[in-house]
């Protein structure tokens, strides 16, 4: 567009020869070039979360300490401190991995398994970054699980690994919070794993087109380092996962997908600060309080 300006001007006054519209052209080129290199990179660095303003609810991208929220004609720009926000997603159904990480079933003492071991959380489970985890009274044990979490981006199902980024929205942190001692006594783990604020996740949702095939996944309590592992270390991949579980039940955007925790899953007590920190992804914070009552 600019090159045809320019163009233009020279025309009007005469003042150009063919090589010096060559050179426009590559000049102009070699800037569309840098441009496009310096849009690619900043892919890689989108941010994109859900917030509350007053009595509005919208989805932005973040950027820096602002967020940016297209209205279609125009955009609105808010400073982040001042909004609130939410879970990134609002998930029909939460789909979670067991045992996917090598170094977790070797800490356990455990074979690895032949095919993904799945459950569910239900979706008023879901908590937001900064938001509280109630201790219910009913739990005498608490634990922690930091997991990397896929969001849906589109209505899927069958679908193969080879295209699985195809239908990836992005990527986020998330804490499987589990009452195990509920878990130990019932031998399977929906009561334990579905109480409200048991599933933490954020705070915003990468881009789909990071690479999460070896990020660092860390947890921290209190500021201690509790677990310690890379996304490498998965034993069922990401495309894997999305094509064993398409193959058993329809996906649809923004459900989520948690893809296990690695070793060091431990206990936590009211009053602890439980961080899920995730290479270019970013850090989930989360406290943990006395349940409330209605």
């Amino acid at each position: 567009m600019y090159t045809i300006i320019i163009i233009m001007i020279l025309m009007r006054y005469k003042s150009f020869d063919l090589r010096n519209i060559l050179i426009i052209i590559h000049n102009s080129n070699q800037n569309l070039n840098r441009q496009s290199c310096k849009l690619n990179v900043k892919r890689y660095h989108l941010m994109i979360g859900r917030f509350k303003f007053d009595n509005e609810t919208f989805q932005g991208e973040v950027r820096k300490d602002r967020v940016v929220v297209n209205r279609g004609l125009y955009s609105d720009t808010f400073i982040l401190e001042e909004l609130e926000i939410l879970p990134p997603t609002n998930p029909g159904k939460i789909i979670c991995v067991g045992l996917n990480y090598t170094d977790h079933a070797r800490e356990l003492g455990m074979p690895l398994p032949k095919n993904p071991l799945i459950f569910l959380k239900p979706p008023s489970s879901t908590q937001s970054h900064n938001g509280m985890i109630e201790y219910p009274d009913q739990v005498r044990r608490l634990d922690y699980e930091g997991e990397l979490a896929i969001i849906i981006g589109k209505k899927c199902r069958n679908v193969q690994s080879s295209i699985a980024g195809s239908v990836i929205m992005g990527y986020t942190c998330f804490n499987d919070i589990t009452a195990r001692d509920l878990q130990k006594v019932d031998g399977q783990w929906t009561r334990s794993k579905s109480f409200d604020t048991f599933a933490p996740i954020g705070p915003f949702i990468t881009d789909p087109d990071l690479d999460v095939s070896d990020l660092f996944i860390r947890t921290r309590v209190n500021g201690e380092l509790r677990q310690d592992s890379r996304t490498s270390k998965l034993i069922f991949n990401i495309p894997r996962l999305i094509e064993f579980i398409s193959g058993i039940m329809t996906l649809e955007p923004g459900d989520v997908i948690a893809t296990g925790t690695p070793p060091g899953v431990g206990e936590l007590h009211v009053g602890d600060n439980v961080e899920v920190e995730i290479e270019n992804i970013g850090v989930l914070k989360n406290r943990v309080i006395k349940a409330r009552t209605l």
